[in-house]
C-alpha cells in the first residue's frame, strides 16, 4: 500500500516545487498567508506519501479514535428551543439547500407530520467560481446538483474547522465526465470550489447533520445557482447552463410543492425525480447513468402538484420574456461571492474572476478591420503595404 501511495504521489507531484497550503494557527493572532510555494525535492514528496499512508483520516462514520469536542458538542439552547417550537424531533432527517447568487444555505428538517419545514437560513460567507456547475478539476466552480452525504463524508478533523463533503462527483457528474474532488461545506470562510461558512455556522450545521444521521444512512444536499423563480431564470436566459438549471428545477419543484425529499436517479446522463415503475410492471426500476432511461412514471400525487407549479411558472416566464426584462451577463466578473452581511467583516475577500469555465460561450467580437486580410479597410487604403 505504501509503495502504491509513493508512486501516486510521485506521479502527481513530479516537479521540484509543490504548492502547499499554510494554515493559520488559532493560537497566533497574526494570520499566516493562505498558501506559499515551498522548494522541495522528491524526498519531501516521499515523506508526505509515507505520512499519508501511516496517518488515516478519521471521519464521523469511523470509530478508530475519539472525536474532537467540536464535532460532538450539543446544539445551542436557542436552536434546541426552535426545534421544539417547530415540532421537529432532534434526530429527524434534514435537507440542506444551497443558493449561490443569494449566498444562502437553508437547513430544512422533518417535523412530526413527516413533512420538511425550513428550520434556519445561514448566510454563506464565501463561495468561489461563477454561476453554473463544476465541470473539471481546478475550475474553482462550486458544485450544483443533488448530492447524498453519508457519515463517511463528515470530517470532524478538517483543516477548515469542520467539513461536510458533498460527494462530488455524483453519478450524474461522472456520467457527464465532470471531474473534481473534495468539494465541501466547511468553516473558515475561504473557498476554492466549496461553500464556506464561518466556524460558528459550520458548528451548528455539522451538529444538525450529525444528529440527523443517527439511525439513517444519509441526507440530501440540493445545490442551486439561485432560487429557481421565473424572474431569475428570465434574467439568466442567455446562460449556457439554462437547460441544466431547468432540469434542476424539476427536483426543486417536487420538493417545494410536497415538502418531501425527492427521490433522485440518473439515466441518459440526466436527473430523474420520484420515478416509479409503470402500473402492473413486474420488474423493479434499474437506472444506468449513461444508458437509456427505463420506462417509468412519476408518482401521480407529486407529479400533479409539481405540474401545476410548472405551468404557472412558465406563464410568468413567458411574460417576462415578452416584456424583455434585462438579461444578466454570463459572467459576473468576480470569483464567486459572499452574503452581504460579511462584506464589512471580510473586506476584499471577493476578488476578480480567475477562471472562466464557459469561455466558449462568450459572444464573438467583430473582426478588427485594420488587421484583417483581403477586404479590410486598411488593405483597400494601402494595398500590398499591409
Amino acid at each position: 500500500m505504501i509503495r502504491a501511495m509513493v508512486r501516486r504521489a510521485l506521479k502527481r507531484f513530479p516537479a521540484k516545487w509543490v504548492a502547499v497550503r499554510v494554515k493559520k494557527t488559532r493560537q497566533n493572532k497574526n494570520r499566516e498567508p493562505r498558501s506559499d510555494l515551498i522548494g522541495t525535492g522528491k524526498a519531501l514528496v516521499l515523506a508526505a506519501a509515507f505520512a499519508a499512508a501511516l496517518t488515516p483520516v478519521t471521519c464521523l462514520g469511523e470509530s478508530s479514535k475519539p472525536l474532537p469536542a467540536k464535532a460532538t458538542q450539543e446544539l445551542p439552547p436557542e436552536l434546541l428551543s426552535l426545534l421544539e417550537r417547530k415540532k421537529m424531533p432532534k434526530h429527524s432527517p434534514i435537507v440542506i439547500r444551497l443558493f449561490k447568487e443569494e449566498a444562502e444555505l437553508e437547513v430544512w428538517k422533518q417535523d412530526t407530520t413527516g413533512r420538511f419545514q425550513i428550520l434556519k437560513t445561514y448566510p454563506i460567507c464565501r463561495w468561489s467560481g461563477d454561476l453554473g456547475p463544476k465541470l473539471r478539476e481546478g475550475d474553482r466552480q462550486a458544485p450544483e446538483g443533488f448530492y447524498t452525504v453519508t457519515p463517511e463524508l463528515m470530517n470532524p478533523n478538517s483543516n477548515f474547522y469542520l467539513s461536510i463533503n458533498l460527494g462530488y462527483p455524483n453519478s450524474f457528474d461522472k456520467a457527464n465526465k465532470r471531474t473534481g474532488s473534495f468539494l465541501m461545506i466547511h468553516g473558515d470562510c475561504w473557498s476554492s470550489g466549496c461553500y464556506a461558512m464561518t466556524d460558528e455556522q459550520i458548528s451548528e450545521i455539522y451538529s444538525l447533520a450529525r444528529d440527523s444521521l443517527l439511525g439513517r444512512p444519509s441526507f440530501q444536499v440540493q445545490a442551486y445557482p439561485f432560487r429557481l423563480t421565473p424572474a431569475n431564470l428570465a434574467r439568466h436566459r442567455n446562460n449556457p447552463n439554462l437547460a441544466f438549471w431547468k432540469m434542476l428545477k424539476i427536483g426543486n419543484d417536487h420538493f417545494e410543492t410536497t415538502q418531501l425529499e425527492p427521490k433522485v436517479d440518473v439515466c441518459d446522463r440526466r436527473y430523474v425525480f420520484d420515478a416509479q415503475p409503470p402500473p402492473n410492471s413486474p420488474n423493479p426500476l434499474v437506472f444506468n447513468p449513461t444508458a437509456k432511461c427505463p420506462a417509468f412514471v412519476v408518482n401521480p400525487k407529486i407529479a400533479r402538484r409539481a405540474l401545476e407549479k410548472q405551468r404557472a411558472d412558465e406563464v410568468e416566464y413567458a411574460q417576462l420574456l415578452e416584456d424583455n426584462v434585462p438579461a444578466a451577463p454570463i459572467y459576473s466578473g468576480l470569483d464567486g461571492g459572499m452574503n452581504e452581511v460579511f462584506l464589512a467583516r471580510f473586506p476584499g475577500s471577493v476578488t476578480l474572476a480567475k477562471v472562466m469555465p464557459y469561455a466558449s460561450h462568450l459572444p464573438q467580437l467583430p473582426p478588427i478591420r485594420w488587421v484583417d486580410n483581403d477586404g479590410s479597410l486598411t488593405s483597400k487604403m494601402f494595398g500590398t503595404l499591409f
